[in-house]
């Protein structure tokens, strides 16, 4: 299957992503991994993408465009992929339809995850992270530790990073109300959005999504 995955931030989306590709067996193509990957390997689109992002400014959608399209032509997505973060507007959106085509393919569904605003600000702004070990994660309200601002790993101070405070949330949400949400209209108009709740356990979000999908493509 061709997925694309949509969701506010806060929705779950990278877990669920990799949940999804290995339910699936296809690849997980994140535009985070693409940009870590070609600035990692210093490619030509990844020394591009370096230049703009160490000048504080935007990958174009030109670049972050022909990563994806350069990701999406190896030998492991030949059968599927799933795509998370990619596209961020219609523009993209459009980049991607035109891409699909000259393949002579065509996505599947896209999943949209769908969860309240104000379960995103409390998921993450409640979120503690551990100075000592970033994957020691813990949330004042889902997973408390066992005494207030220790981590229960390695004692550590617990901390909220900056990117997860209240007022940086709701900008984040701004963020992709405008320039991401659209893209789901733009999808609904092809009969290709599949929303589901993505509230309760990640098992149950990823059984719900997976029933989903395999509904959506009986109907194809």
């Amino acid at each position: 299957m061709r997925i694309v995955l949509v969701g506010p931030p806060g929705a779950g989306k990278g877990t669920q992503a990799t949940r999804l590709a290995e339910k699936l067996r296809v690849p997980h193509i994140s535009t985070g991994d693409l940009f870590r990957a070609n600035i990692s390997k210093q490619t030509e689109l990844g020394k591009l993408a370096k230049s703009y992002m160490d000048a504080g400014n935007l990958v174009p959608d030109e670049v972050t465009i022909a990563m994806a399209k350069d990701r999406m032509e190896q030998p492991d997505a030949e059968n599927g992929f799933l795509l998370d973060g990619f596209p961020r507007n219609v523009s993209q959106a459009e980049a991607l339809d035109e891409l699909l085509k000259t393949e002579a393919i065509k996505l599947d569904a896209v999943l949209d995850l769908e969860v309240p605003e104000e379960e995103v600000v409390k998921r993450i702004a409640g979120r503690r992270i551990c100075r000592n070990d970033s994957s020691h994660v813990f949330h004042e309200e889902y997973k408390k530790p066992a005494k207030d601002g220790v981590c229960d790993v390695c004692g550590g101070e617990l901390y909220q990073r900056d990117d997860d405070s209240e007022e940086t949330v709701r900008k984040r949400l701004e963020v992709y109300h405008t320039q991401t949400e659209p893209i789901i209209d733009y999808y609904k108009a092809q009969g290709l959005v599949v929303t589901i709740s993505a509230l309760g356990p990640v098992d149950e979000v990823t059984g719900r999504a997976l029933g989903a999908l395999k509904r959506e493509d009986a109907t194809k």
